[in-house]
């Protein structure tokens, strides 16, 4: 019997669409999310088992101990106070130039500082790091016994004076009650110098510390006999005045007038001292 062609791809159509609806798809999805599942998990377990970072294993590098012969020679090599000599900085080449360094103020955390340097004709001025102190010659940078200058290009060192000897410490006193006690009456209270107004500004010379554009101190220069009289020192630093920071020279100068009492707070060399001036009239 003869089937025509339509009629057979009908027939073949329905047949598959027969087969195709018989087919259980929500079983089998299941299936693959069960399957799916079961894989993460087995996943995680061995992320748990094995754990790796991006940079490698979780594990910190073990410290690695020297030994007992390679430390000794690394503590050996190890000078923490240059007791073998140093290599001095800038070469080690002094200055011939006629400059005396009387005080140092060395500022750690910058690395900057400044010095009180006296010319060739004896007059202390302050000066910071990158000032010139004489035509061509600059200061370069300071240490806490030393500074660095670039005279034309090349650098050389002038070292703060240390060959006055310092002063002996009193004996100790015996211990109260024991053998050579003796009960003594407490020291005397130091004098206030009291000059007058016109003797300190003829007599004592001040020149401003100058620190990122603006005064931070006046370095007080011997002019005459009532420089030491007053309890000045040379190197000395005026940082504050009855307690106030130091504005400018015409404010000091504007304070020394008869009847004035100044308490004067002055940096001297690493110490910090105070000097008490009661100005006297004509």
């Amino acid at each position: 019997m003869h089937v025509p062609l339509g009629d057979r791809m009908r027939r073949l159509g329905q047949g598959r669409d027969a087969s195709w609806r018989g087919v259980d798809w929500l079983a089998w999805l299941e299936r693959g999310l069960l399957l799916l599942v079961a894989l993460l998990l087995v996943r995680l377990a061995w992320a748990i088992v094995t754990p790796v970072g991006s940079f490698g294993p979780w594990e910190g590098r073990q410290a690695q101990l020297l030994s007992p012969g390679a430390r000794q020679a690394l503590f050996a090599s190890f000078d923490p106070f240059f007791r073998t000599g140093a290599p001095q900085q800038g070469g080690g080449v002094v200055t011939s130039l006629a400059l005396t360094v009387y005080g140092i103020r060395l500022n750690e955390g910058s690395g900057l500082g400044s010095a009180i340097i006296a010319g060739p004709d004896g007059v202390q001025n302050s000066f910071a790091v990158g000032d010139e102190i004489l035509p061509g010659v600059v200061l370069k940078s300071v240490a806490f016994d030393h500074v660095t200058i670039d005279r034309g290009g090349a650098e050389e060192q002038l070292f703060l004076d240390q060959s006055t000897p310092a002063p002996a410490a009193p004996a100790p006193l015996p211990a109260q009650g024991g053998p050579g006690w003796q009960s003594a009456a407490p020291p005397p209270p130091v004098a206030t110098a009291s000059p007058t107004a016109d003797t300190l500004k003829r007599e004592i010379g001040f020149a401003p510390r100058m620190q990122n554009g603006r005064i931070t101190g006046l370095a007080v220069m011997a002019k005459g006999a009532a420089f030491a009289t007053a309890g000045f020192r040379p190197g000395d630093i005026i940082s504050q005045v009855n307690g106030q920071p130091v504005g400018d020279l015409a404010s000091l100068q504007n304070q020394i007038a008869p009847g004035a009492r100044l308490s004067l707070t002055v940096e001297r060399g690493a110490a910090v001292a105070s000097v008490n001036l009661i100005v006297q009239g004509q």
